[in-house]
């Protein structure tokens, strides 16, 4: 009977040893992230922006340099006529370029932010991609960075009336903003997720499912983005690298596609690191604790 006991107690000893060296690990990386903040505070919004709209910027060039084919695409699939196959084009060259250069600079930057949501919509259903759950969850995704992006415009707008009475940040439109963009930026890694038995890939998908997990709830919101930052930063480099593939090949236009999707989810994570969790996570409650 003793020695079962003193067994028992050397496993709730060995398990808080454990804890413990986790917290001090967990403590440690907080603090790295913090000191990385700190130092590059002015510089990862920026980033973050130019990250983000990547893809709506690309996409813009992309209408111009392929031009005939988007045409001959509306006309084909939705028998639409030259007309509007051309209007098609134009809207989306002017209408994601142009927005993009004002938020980049910051001018006017939340009007600018509805037309890309207005942009996405519409290539939502025009590219039939409402029928493609991997691509609508990307399209989902950029849409959660567009709102995190939103929210830092409503924290700007806030802090030009600093002396003026509000309520309390915890119940401000920006916290929802941020909640929403956090949960919808975890539905690219959705989508990348391959199931099968191999154990290091199994691993993987535990790992990312568990930081997708603490970003969406606001938990170790920071150090969690940031980890999904470079995390996904490198396997972009790595699977997308677009520019291995001769020109002509429409498997580098796939590729392509791919990798400045992915730089503007890396974007949304930036966003998320540099604006914090906002109001409405646990990160913000334990402060109340």
């Amino acid at each position: 009977m003793n020695t079962n006991c003193r067994k028992s107690q050397r496993a709730v000893a060995v398990d808080y040893l454990e804890m413990v060296d986790l917290k001090e690990i967990v403590a440690k990386g907080e603090d790295v992230a913090d000191g990385v903040l700190r130092q590059s505070k002015h510089i990862i919004p920026h980033v973050a922006r130019v990250c983000l709209l990547s893809t709506f910027i690309e996409d813009g060039f992309r209408m111009w340099f392929q031009w005939d084919e988007q045409e001959r695409y509306m006309e084909d699939v939705w028998s639409c006529g030259a007309i509007l196959g051309h209007l098609f084009v134009i809207v989306n060259l002017l209408g994601q370029l142009i927005p993009s250069g004002f938020i980049v600079a910051r001018k006017f930057a939340e009007y600018n932010l509805y037309v890309l949501f207005g942009i996405v919509v519409i290539q939502t259903f025009a590219y039939s991609i409402i029928y493609e759950i991997r691509f609508l969850m990307r399209n989902l995704a950029l849409i959660g960075g567009l709102l995190l992006l939103l929210a830092e415009c409503k924290h700007e707008n806030k802090s030009l009336f600093a002396g003026v009475p509000s309520m309390s940040s915890s119940v401000q439109p920006r916290s929802y903003f941020q909640l929403s963009g956090r949960i919808l930026l975890i539905l690219m890694f959705i989508s990348l997720f391959h199931f099968d038995l191999q154990l290091l890939r199994l691993f993987v998908m535990v790992f990312e499912a568990a930081l997708m997990t603490l970003v969406a709830v606001g938990y170790k919101t920071k150090l969690s983005a940031m980890i999904l930052c470079v995390w996904l930063f490198i396997m972009n480099f790595m699977f997308n690298n677009f520019w291995s593939i001769p020109y002509g090949r429409p498997y580098r236009d796939f590729l392509k596609y791919d990798f400045f999707q992915t730089l503007s989810i890396v974007g949304g994570l930036l966003m998320v690191v540099a604006l914090g969790p906002g109001g409405v996570s646990m990160d913000e409650q334990k402060k109340k604790w």
